[in-house]
């Protein structure tokens, strides 16, 4: 888990984009994908604020 605030917001786009690849090559859903990456946005905004 990650604790350095800019490094997750600076990684957080390319996490997002393995999720979607993963997505479209149906190894995952597409609706979990977009939880996965909800839920992962939701935690950087939070390290953010905190």
């Amino acid at each position: 888990m990650l604790t350095d605030k800019d490094e997750a917001k600076a990684l957080l786009p390319k996490v997002s984009s393995m999720i979607d690849k993963l997505a479209r090559e149906r190894i995952i859903h597409k609706n979990k994908a977009a939880n996965l990456k909800s839920k992962l946005a939701r935690q950087v905004n939070r390290m953010m604020a905190a």
